[in-house]
């Protein structure tokens, strides 16, 4: 993928994340001929309004609670560089730089729409920063996710006009400084530029296209840990018998248990037909259940994303009638961020919930009472002497406990503004803030567990013999493991190990090592 070329009706996720994350050699970003004259045609609309005199808002009038105050003609230019001023007091720490590359991908999107009467030599500026990694510096707080993601979208905006500050190679500058060292001028805003700039939802979009996607990379390192928890603690496979989910037919918990059925073919340490032993607790018996139903929070949250990449979401927006020429300017409501912040909650709870079966499932392994003595004690044959697995699990419960407390949706909650004109807001930037935390979160759950499984897997082995299999899939998943982190014979360092299966597990190293061998017919 060398170049992405945006028409503001095609991006993609997977471009998202190929403009995100691929530096060095992040696809270069351009306009096609169509949308930039879609973007030509608007702003000459917006000359054309200001020229006839007509009142507008945003492009003749004050902003907000302001949008009854005509701004005289000779104004108008002020007028956009003090949108983007006065709105840039985001606090907080800066968005990191995968973040900011989408921001901008997104609300460069938006713009070549051409209804929001930027002019194309801006809009190639806007593009120019993110083709030449100038990453302007965004406080990762101060959206209240209404009329878009105001103030951190002005600090994008600033370096745009020479202010605020961009990272550059690893290196933070003034906005003119980082301008002048990619050989650019800052831009002199025109009319309607400051708020088209400012006024969208591409904060929000940016934080749930990248978590949806790094969600369901955690969904697929959940079933892996699962299955080696379930071959670790003697578990059975029959609760997945696709004859079973056929019978309750969501289908995204059928496409988990037949995972699951692929992850677990051939394994030597699962459990078959014992009358005396016929089913396991939940936490094993209905990984398909709980698994799929987190698949389908996130199949929403990606269908959410994906129409929003390609939404035109500022205000006022510019229309032209092809036949006439006549222009209108609608004001609406697109700018408004509920869509986003509901389906961002759910996937937060959804992930709070996969982050909870698999810190149970981590408690069985190392409770031998819960396990029925298949396993030592926390994990290590010398107890007592050797506290072994023991404390992982208090970690685990402490980042499963922060995310109960996460989860509770910030969309349920609202606050006005603007002397009461934005009476209603979505808090979405704080949704997807929240999200971002509780994926961190489950990635740490899920590396204690995989690290947890593989020690359990290597007392089974003791008493399989050094040649039983593990699973088809899960066999490679241990392997992997094992390569970054040892056996724990005695007590020692654990959170180096920790960390290095949390790698694993962050980069994708863990799925792509197991789906090389496994089918994965997960249609999300």
């Amino acid at each position: 993928m060398d170049t992405v070329l945006l028409d503001g009706t095609q991006l993609s996720i997977e471009q998202v994340m190929a403009v995100a994350y691929g530096e060095p050699g992040a696809p270069v970003v351009r306009l096609t001929a169509a949308a930039a004259a879609r973007v030509t045609r608007a702003a000459q609309a917006v000359q054309q309004l200001i020229d006839e005199g007509v009142v507008a808002y945003g492009i003749t009038t004050g902003f907000g609670a302001f949008k009854d105050r005509i701004i005289p003609a000779g104004d108008v230019a002020t007028l956009q560089r003090n949108i983007v001023m006065s709105h840039a007091v985001g606090v907080g720490d800066p968005f990191d730089r995968a973040t900011t590359r989408a921001i901008l991908l997104i609300r460069a999107n938006t713009l070549a729409r051409g209804h929001s009467g930027i002019r194309l030599a801006t809009l190639e500026a806007l593009l120019a920063l993110l083709n030449r990694g100038i990453h302007p510096r965004i406080p990762c707080k101060g959206s209240l996710g209404a009329s878009g993601d105001l103030a951190p979208l002005a600090h994008m905006a600033l370096v745009l006009i020479g202010l605020g500050e961009a990272e550059v190679n690893g290196t933070v500058l003034p906005g003119a400084d980082a301008l002048a060292q990619a050989g650019r001028a800052p831009v002199t805003l025109a009319a309607k530029e400051g708020l088209a700039l400012t006024n969208g939802t591409a904060v929000m979009a940016a934080l749930g296209t990248l978590e949806a996607w790094r969600a369901r990379a955690l969904s697929r390192v959940a079933d892996i840990a699962g299955c080696l928890s379930l071959e670790a603690l003697h578990g059975t496979p029959l609760a997945f018998d696709a004859r079973i989910h056929a019978l309750r037919p969501f289908p995204r918990q059928e496409n988990c248990a037949a995972y699951l059925r692929e992850l677990l073919a051939e394994s030597e340490f699962t459990r078959h037909a014992d009358p005396t032993n016929v089913q396991d607790a939940y936490t094993l018996r209905c990984i398909p259940q709980v698994h799929g139903a987190v698949r389908d929070a996130i199949a929403y949250a990606r269908w959410a994303m994906e129409i929003e990449l390609n939404a035109v979401t500022d205000n006022p927006l510019i229309f032209i009638d092809e036949a006439t020429g006549a222009i209108e300017v609608l004001s609406g409501g697109n700018f408004h961020g509920e869509p986003l912040a509901i389906a961002m909650d759910y996937l937060g709870m959804a992930m709070a919930e996969l982050g909870n079966i698999a810190e149970r499932r981590l408690m069985r392994l190392t409770d031998e009472a819960s396990n029925a003595h298949a396993l030592p004690a926390f994990l290590t044959q010398h107890g007592g002497l050797n506290s072994g697995f023991m404390i992982t699990q208090y970690t685990a419960a402490a980042l499963a406990t922060e995310n109960k407390v996460l989860a509770h949706p910030a969309s349920v909650d609202t606050i006005p503004t603007s002397a009461n004109v934005e009476d209603h807001v979505s808090m979405g930037v704080t949704a997807g803030l929240k999200l971002r935390q509780i994926n961190d979160n489950v990635e740490r759950i899920l590396a204690i567990e995989l690290l947890a499984a593989a020690q359990g897997v290597d007392f089974r082995r003791q008493v399989l013999g050094d040649g039983a299999q593990l699973g088809r899939g899960t066999r490679h998943a241990y392997a992997l493991i094992r390569r970054a982190a040892p056996f724990v014979e005695v007590d020692t360092v654990l959170y180096p190990h920790m960390e290095a299966v949390r790698r694993l597990v962050a980069s994708g190293a863990l799925v792509a090592a197991v789906n090389t061998h496994v089918a994965d017919d997960w249609r999300i």
